[in-house]
């Protein structure tokens, strides 16, 4: 009884971090949670030349998921722009927590460090980010569109 009660107690802490994110509109398999680092409530505030840290915790559709990789999508001013992500942060499966590695498998309860670096050249105004995490078919596993605004840091 009382691990059921511990189990309950990190359940709700996690959960009320998490991040109120919006789902995919094409249907994609919604993420357990995202925790945007000091934002429950969008839109997040990211600052220029800084890095927005995001948990995504998800699990696998299907047996075997060999390669995961993150792909963005930015929409701002009514545009929809791919935003291409480093090698190493796109890379799911180098980036998973607690020990998780690839092949992942069915039902699998993994959780993803996912570094969205802000440049100092982006414009100060609100953008939908749209990340989707895709295998080896480019079939996604979970997608989830955080509303931010890039603000300006303090010089």
């Amino acid at each position: 009884m009382f691990k059921f009660i511990i189990v309950v107690f990190i359940s709700f802490v996690a959960l009320s971090a998490a991040t109120n994110v919006k789902r995919c509109k094409n249907g994609q398999p919604f993420p357990l949670s995202v925790e945007v680092e000091g934002c429950t409530e969008p839109p997040c505030d990211v600052i220029k030349g800084t890095t927005a840290v995001m948990d995504v915790h998800f699990v696998g559709t299907k047996n075997d998921i060999r390669s995961l990789n993150a792909k963005v999508l930015a929409t701002a001013l009514g545009i929809t722009v791919p935003y291409e992500l480093p090698e190493d942060v796109a890379d799911v499966c180098s980036n998973l927590l607690d020990g998780a590695t690839c092949p992942i498998g069915k039902d699998e309860d993994v959780v993803y460090k996912f570094n969205f670096h802000v440049d100092s050249y982006y414009p100060e105004i609100p953008v939908a980010v749209q990340v989707s995490l895709n295998d080896e078919n480019d079939e996604s596993v979970a997608c989830f569109i955080c509303d931010i605004k890039v603000k300006k840091g303090a010089n």
